[in-house]
């Protein structure tokens, strides 16, 4: 089977289930694992992400109010591919290509593959668009297992917290810093089953824009800098400069950390475990083990110790 992935997180589901030799194109984003970096990139952004948050987000608006897509397809490619599956998306239009334009290249190719879009909004809504995928690759017993490892390491979490009785710190996390977007869609299930509770999104909620002071005025204990698309080194930058901001009105005792969104909160796929237990050593760092800081790092308050926002 010859498969196209045209979001991240699909190809992640693909290489998780053992399937990255059936990979022959990945979108201009897709970065892990490492194996597919050789593989055809059939997309493109018409937005500079290396830019500093507030120019993307103008360029994004921008795009947006044209009324044309963020995204390019790479039809020849695509064309010479010859793929027999093309996994999409129907989430958002911002994030990666819009399923209608994918649909509509499908038909124009001989033999037309097939499209399978995914949709989660939800961590039950990720499962979903695995066990989805696994199916559409004719690959159910690796994706029941898959599954399966997913739902222990979630168990081990929860029995942890719960046999501690671990207290729930409150927790904003910061989904886009300028303007501040409060993460939403699976994130408040990732921040409740790590041992907090979300004080600016619920679950299944679509991110929003909010004001300095509804952060404020929510009184997180933790506040979790985890930009869209960013690695931990870019969170790390965009998280000093918010604390740093003259709009910045939390006590110092509040906990700030920098979370790699890339690898963790963002894409909707299987390492969303890997950021739940990310999460969890953050909140209680006295019952799981040290935070990486290839993943996490404090940056307020700056010194170890334990409770919530040790490092």
């Amino acid at each position: 089977m010859r498969v196209i992935t045209l979001l991240p997180s699909a190809t992640e589901i693909v290489a998780a289930l053992g399937a990255i030799e059936s990979l022959v194109g990945i979108t201009h984003e897709c970065d892990h694992p490492a194996q597919v970096a050789s593989r055809l990139r059939v997309t493109a952004s018409q937005v500079d992400g290396a830019g500093a948050p507030g120019v993307v987000d103008a360029q994004v608006r921008a795009v947006v109010n044209e009324g044309t897509s963020l995204y390019t397809l790479d039809e020849t490619g695509i064309r010479a591919l010859r793929p027999d599956l093309i996994f999409t998306q129907a989430l958002c239009d911002v994030c990666a290509v819009i399923e209608t334009d994918v649909r509509a290249l499908a038909t124009r190719l001989s033999p037309e593959p097939r499209v399978v879009a995914l949709s989660a909004t939800t961590f039950d809504g990720v499962f979903d668009d695995i066990a989805r995928a696994a199916h559409a690759m004719q690959l159910d017993d690796e994706g029941e297992e898959l599954l399966a490892g997913m739902r222990a390491r979630l168990l081990a979490v929860h029995t942890a917290l719960k046999a501690a009785r671990a207290p729930r710190p409150r927790v904003a996390m910061i989904e886009w810093t300028d303007p501040l977007f409060a993460g939403g869609h699976w994130v408040p299930e990732m921040i409740r089953r790590a041992g907090g509770t979300d004080v600016l999104a619920s679950q299944g909620d679509h991110s929003k824009v909010v004001a300095f002071a509804e952060v404020a005025a929510a009184a997180p204990e933790v506040v979790i800098v985890a930009p869209c698309g960013y690695g931990i080194e870019r969170a790390a930058e965009e998280a000093r400069r918010l604390r740093a901001s003259a709009a910045w009105t939390l006590p110092d005792s509040v906990a700030v950390w920098a979370l790699d969104g890339n690898a963790l909160t963002s894409r909707p796929g299987p390492r969303l475990v890997d950021g739940v237990e990310v999460m969890a050593r953050i909140f209680n760092p006295s019952l799981f083990s040290t935070v990486d800081p290839a993943y996490a790092i404090c940056i307020s308050p700056s010194s170890s110790g334990a409770g919530v926002g040790a490092a």
